[in-house]
């Protein structure tokens, strides 16, 4: 009897029993996965005739032919690996993870260029999307919440590059994040009192500081009796416990001629369908001139995020981002628009022992000359290091919150207390 043990062997073997069951499989229409493995079983039993193949090798190759019809052949351990946050595909032979804020390459690559753009056809399809050479770059997600981000050829140099973010399968809240030492309970209770009051709020910072986290976690203090409709490129927020809650996703045009459905697009429409709040994952065109509209005309209470890598960055991009959407707008009226629209600017940031924390919270304000003015509220002092070389420190209060009507309009602030918020009642669900 043959002993399966040599890679060339046992890739052989693979192959033949692939391509016998893609045969079978395309004789029927419709079969159930269940079928599927059972069928895989019987097909490993005939072609191993002769060989030898241990329990463990019999159990791998039924798992690599499953995941390999059926799911996202050899990324699909790694979806399902609660442990990874991000896979990056370089091409079919290059794979790199994070876990725990570390990369690592993966030693497992794809057998042909073929089979990634067989597996990146089977995501985008999944949303209804199209790929190809013509729309070379599309954004995505897997069924479990996933984001993904695809670019092809002749874009992409070096093959099909696939990038999936993977999300906690529970949201992580925010008593998490105060165990992680993102933020402080001071912090945290201040801000929820704003959320419920109805401050439009705008989180910043660089990519992977946890921004849509954090929008997740915000948006569990917005009380359950309200409307809210979410906007975004792929849906990702996980609002939970609210029954009134519309979920809207952009639309990219496909090979159909399907008409695109832009943030832009989305936001308008979500004025016309009576929002509490809007939130809108994120902003990073022209679509802030609308998201900030909103903010100005009522829907008090929206959320928003984008890339920046300080707070005084995320204020310039939010005027070019304005500025492209606009046209004429004078640039003191987009400040005005800002200022006015905009309440608490949060910022987070990813510190170099790749920990995620809420850098510094501000007040939008003006100075004398009508310019922007951020006051900061909190903002993180780093005290040192520990063994580990793990940052210590914390958000530091800097000041009190000076325009306080929304808090005292919720019934959260006496009238009396207008110079801090030590009085602030108990919390309102």
């Amino acid at each position: 009897m043959k002993d399966v043990g040599a890679d060339n062997d046992y890739e052989r073997l693979r192959e033949s029993i692939r391509e016998s069951l893609l045969e079978k499989l395309d004789r029927q229409l419709e079969m159930p996965d269940e079928k599927v493995m059972e069928m895989i079983r019987e097909e490993i039993l005939y072609h191993s005739r002769g060989s030898y193949l241990s329990l463990s090798q019999k159990e791998k190759l039924r798992k690599e032919l499953f995941f390999g019809i059926r799911k996202l052949d050899i990324l699909q351990e790694l979806v399902e690996d609660p442990t990874v946050t991000e896979i990056m595909v370089n091409g079919p032979d290059h794979i790199f993870i994070e876990r725990q804020g570390a990369l690592t390459k993966y030693p497992e690559q794809f057998v042909s260029r073929e089979k990634l753009e067989d597996v990146i056809a089977q995501i985008v399809a999944g949303c209804n999307r199209v790929v190809n050479e013509r729309n070379p770059i599309v954004d995505a997600r897997l069924s479990n919440g996933s984001r993904v981000n695809v670019v092809l050829p002749p874009v992409a140099l070096n093959g099909p590059i696939l990038t999936i973010r993977r999300f906690p399968e529970h949201p992580i809240t925010m008593e998490q994040l105060l165990m992680f030492g993102s933020i402080t309970g001071e912090a945290a209770d201040f801000l929820k009192q704003l959320v419920i009051a109805g401050y439009n709020i705008f989180i910043s910072g660089g990519t992977g500081s946890g921004k849509t986290t954090f929008l997740n976690v915000l948006s569990g203090f917005i009380p359950k009796t309200e409307r809210i409709i979410t906007i975004e490129d792929s849906a990702e927020l996980q609002i939970q416990g609210v029954e009134n809650l519309v979920r809207l996703e952009t639309r990219n045009a496909n090979l159909e001629d399907m008409i695109p459905i832009t943030i832009r697009d989305l936001i308008r429409s979500s004025l016309r369908m009576r929002p509490d709040r809007i939130i809108v994952g994120e902003v990073r065109g022209a679509e802030a001139l609308d998201m900030l509209q909103a903010m100005n005309t009522g829907h008090d209470g929206s959320l928003s995020t984008a890339h920046a890598n300080s707070a005084a960055d995320m204020i310039s991009r939010l005027e070019t981002m304005v500025i492209l959407g606009s046209g004429e707008l004078p640039i003191s009226a987009i400040r005005r628009q800002i200022s006015s629209g905009i309440d608490i600017l949060v910022h987070l940031g990813r510190l170099r022992d790749r920990s995620r924390r809420v850098l510094s919270i501000h007040e939008m304000d003006t100075d004398e000359q009508g310019e922007i003015a951020l006051r900061t509220l909190f903002a993180f002092e780093e005290t040192g290091e520990d063994a580990e070389k793990r940052i210590l420190g914390a958000l530091v209060k800097k000041a009190e919150l000076k325009y306080t009507a929304k808090l005292q309009l919720a019934g959260l602030l006496q009238a009396e207390d207008r110079d801090g918020l030590r009085n602030i009642q108990a919390e309102q669900d």
